[in-house]
């Protein structure tokens, strides 16, 4: 592999004029307007109304828990009544503590300008700290309106030599990278049992009214459902979305209702549970029972991780209010009228749930709760979809399609090979497993593993983006983080009993993310190490002495500081240079969106007559990579007559300014000429364009160079490989006509 070449951003402190002097293929143009700033915030109306949306989308999972927490925290019965109050204590701390002092108050703080998630954390690192391990980085990202962060002057110390930490160990850039694919594998772990557990947990309660019905039969029921449920991704959640929220509703009002009237009919001395010392006398009775059990009681939190993942379809006061005036109340209120329940009747704690509900409301709420468990596995389902859609920001994942099934609402998307994979995977885990207390063991693994990463993010942003007082961190640590690492130590102790599942799970993905990420890596570096320079440019044309044709022709290329070594491949055997030739790279930048008038970014390729420009395309982790073809060559145009008009401006104004230093005055006569070779020049890209767009994309293959290792050849001949050929080439993934489309092969030994 060539050696990893280190890019520096010492021209950031350069400004505009003298930045335009440097003639270098590795420093883009910065000809941006743009206002900075994050979003504008919501009136009171806006922000109740998305409040009210976010009760469907958000919490379906965590408002789905009581279906089976006390089932899951006594799974061989209740030994003694008072055991019902410790745990009832250790769901209120828990769910005050981790969902609404934790989530709502500190992590959303965290959010990347509005966007939430294991990503948006690693973003907002990767902007303050350059712990990227790609060298894409360019002083004109910062110039991105949303870009910017409001960082403190205060203990700036402690932040700088964290900072300078992870900055300068390569191992610490890498562990941040595996942090975030694991959080990531976590999450989509999280998404694949959740409709296991709680369509399971829903349609189980059919038992009460049926009897006589089998456990195959309630498996078989709800494998149905989870089929017809994948069927459906593809109309997309803004189709059925707008009953979401009512439906929520509905039974957060009914869990909540009929809480209150079990805490009043049975036994109301089980609000004593406030008091922390039943958690005491519970573990003393108890012991080592108490904490296993706690595997089970962390289920109550489970869905806790979308109170953040999922802010960007709202906004951080919405979920604020929408906690809690509604979650956080009706779930009190639901685990309080269990417990006051099951001190009556003790031997009920397998069902407690549909048990303790009044027998006129039984049919009306199995209805509502099976709903509820379809949205909440809707939710989970959707979430996972834009987890991928992100991962291939990083150069993490595998190219797949992203259709983009609304245009209300940003982020709603389908993949639809990963929904077919997804639903193989929730049918192996529903039909292999059955019982909901052995996927309720799995299912807290992903839970606090996604909850204890996301802890460790927040404790490097409060240190090095906010500077928090280290007084404020050392309570956060010794009190929320203290409680995960307890709740986590209690779900890896069933590990043989299902816990195994999720990491087994993650560990599957988390080598397709490696595998995937280590080739794009050192393929980067192999692009990068053999750019082709401007010198080399000008030798290889005059080898080539290529014929000029007409038309606009678009080179597609992943390297950003240059032109691509597959360029003097295609000279070689292709000698014809269109009339204009623009270098198109994408490039993800760590931010949720880059605003659409800051998204094309040029440079002009010397000499001036050759017609040929390169141009970064930006976007965010969360923008959709798919536009329509013609509006982005529409757009393309446009901007690129948009930088010769502001190249020209530039140029006048450093020589002004020079000229000014000299006391020399530029002729009127000069600054005509400049303005008819402007109108040349912008004449010339809209003939160009009018005569037809061919795309050319550079086709790469891989394979390890003669003499690697086992491992790296296995790495890059067969596990990427493979990849690589099952999934969508580049025109596909940009939806590049055939009829317009020209492959250039090259083959890079890595």
């Amino acid at each position: 592999m060539a050696r990893e070449v280190e890019i520096t951003d010492d021209l950031k402190v350069l400004s505009l004029p003298k930045l335009r002097r440097f003639d270098s293929l590795d420093i883009e143009s910065n000809n941006l307007d743009g206002h900075r700033g994050n979003r504008a915030a919501a009136g009171w109306w806006v922000t109740l109304q998305l409040a009210f949306q976010s009760i469907g989308i958000v919490y379906g999972d965590i408002g789905t828990s009581p279906l089976y927490v006390f089932q899951s925290s006594f799974p061989v019965g209740i030994k003694h009544k008072d055991d019902v109050l410790g745990v009832l204590s250790l769901i209120y701390y828990t769910l005050t503590l981790i969902p609404l002092v934790k989530y709502v108050f500190i992590v959303l703080q965290a959010n990347d300008n509005g966007d939430g998630g294991t990503f948006a954390m690693y973003s907002l690192l990767c902007r303050y700290a350059k712990v990227g391990l790609i060298p894409s980085q360019q002083a004109e990202d910062e110039e991105v309106s949303n870009y910017e962060l409001d960082i403190p002057n205060n203990r700036v110390r402690r932040a700088s030599w964290l900072k300078s930490q992870l900055e300068n160990r390569r191992s610490a850039k890498l562990f941040l990278l595996f942090a975030t694919m694991l959080g990531t594998s976590m999450v989509i772990g999280d998404g694949v049992l959740t409709p296991c557990i709680s369509v399971l947990s829903a349609v189980g309660g059919i038992r009460i009214a049926i009897s006589s019905i089998t456990q195959d039969t309630i498996v078989g029921i709800s494998a149905g459902i989870l089929v017809c449920l994948f069927m459906a991704q593809r109309f997309g959640t803004d189709k059925v979305g707008y009953t979401f929220a009512p439906i929520i509703c509905i039974w957060f009002i009914f869990i909540a209702a009929i809480g209150f009237y079990n805490f009043v009919n049975y036994d109301p001395s089980v609000v004593t549970a406030l008091n922390p010392k039943y958690i005491i006398d519970y573990f003393r009775r108890n012991k080592t029972e108490a904490w296993i059990s706690l595997g089970g009681i962390v289920l109550s939190i489970t869905g806790t991780e979308a109170l953040f993942a999922d802010v960007g379809h709202f906004s951080v006061r919405s979920i604020q209010i929408s906690m809690c005036a509604v979650t956080y109340p009706a779930l009190l209120l639901a685990y309080t009228g269990q417990a006051s329940y099951l001190r009556i009747h003790i031997d009920d704690v397998g069902d407690t749930f549909f048990k303790s509900i009044p027998d006129p409301l039984y049919y009306p709420m199995f209805v509502v709760a099976v709903l509820s468990a379809i949205i909440a596995s809707q939710a989970m389902i959707s979430g996972t979809f834009s987890i991928i859609q992100q991962s291939l920001s990083l150069g993490c994942f595998p190219r797949v399609k992203i259709v983009h099934t609304s245009s209300k609402y940003e982020g709603q998307v389908y993949i639809p090979q990963v929904n077919f994979l997804l639903m193989l995977a929730f049918l192996a885990v529903t039909l292999a497993f059955k019982d909901t207390n052995k996927i309720g063991n799995a299912y807290g693994i992903a839970v606090v593993f996604v909850m204890t990463l996301t802890s460790s993010f927040l404790v490097l942003i409060m240190i090095m983006i906010w500077k928090t007082h280290m007084v404020l961190i050392i309570i956060y640590i010794l009190v929320i983080g203290s409680l995960e690492l307890l709740y986590l130590s209690s779900v890896l102790y069933k590990f043989d009993q299902g816990g195994y599942l999720p990491l087994a799970f993650a560990l599957a993905l988390m080598a397709i993310m490696y595998t995937w990420n280590t080739v794009y890596r050192r393929k980067y570096y192999y692009e990068l190490h053999n750019k082709i320079s401007s010198h080399q440019l000008k030798d290889i044309l005059s080898v080539a002495n290529p014929c000029r044709v007409q038309g606009l022709a678009i080179f597609y290329s992943e390297l950003v500081q240059g032109i691509p070594p597959i360029f003097k491949l295609y000279m070689a055997n292709v000698p014809v240079l269109h009339q204009t030739l623009v270098f198109v790279s994408i490039k993800s930048l760590p931010i949720s969106k880059v605003p659409s008038d800051e998204r094309f970014l040029f440079r002009r390729v010397e000499p001036r007559e050759l017609g040929i420009f390169r141009c970064v395309v930006r976007y965010g982790y969360t923008d959709g990579h798919n536009d329509v073809q013609e509006s982005f060559e529409r757009s393309l145009v446009e901007k690129l007559k948009g930088f010769l008009r502001d190249d020209v401006r530039v140029s006048v104004k450093v020589e002004e300014e020079e000229n000014h230093e000299n006391g020399v005055i530029i002729e009127e006569e000069k600054q005509n000429i400049r303005e008819v070779e402007l109108e040349k020049e912008i004449e010339d890209v809209d003939k160009a364009w009018e005569n037809g767009v061919v795309h050319l994309v550079g086709e790469s293959e891989i394979i390890a160079k003669e003499g690697s290792n086992l491992w790296k050849r296995i790495l890059i001949d067969y596990i990427y490989n493979f990849l690589r050929n099952n999934l969508r080439q580049s025109e596909r993934v940009f939806d590049i006509p055939h009829n317009r489309l020209l492959k250039v092969g090259m083959t890079y030994e890595l």
